[in-house]
């Protein structure tokens, strides 16, 4: 079996995606932010704010927070998965999809 093309990033392939997404500009260090509903809140302006997504603000936003927590997988501790799955709650708080 071939090892996975990384893009010449050394392996770090998801964060070029997460920061250089075609979908979205993200805010500078969204994910490290502690109160879920300052993620959520900034994933809803940057979703809205794109005009390179190709599906709803809402979908875009959702997709950008479940691709971040997939590709961090394991190395995610607890209590910042937590505060990332909050997060997707206060996405859909926001969006009226409760």
């Amino acid at each position: 079996m071939a090892p996975a093309h990384d893009g010449g990033h050394g392996g770090r392939w998801s964060q070029d995606v997460t920061e250089h997404s075609d979908a979205l500009d993200l805010e500078q260090d969204v994910f490290t932010l502690d109160d879920p509903a300052q993620i959520a809140e900034s994933l809803r302006r940057s979703a809205e704010a794109s005009d390179r997504r190709k599906t709803s603000p809402y979908a875009s936003a959702m997709s950008m927070l479940t691709f971040y927590l997939n590709r961090a997988g394991r190395t995610l501790p607890p209590e910042r998965r937590e505060v990332l799955e909050q997060a997707k709650v206060e996405l859909r708080r926001l969006y009226g999809r409760e």
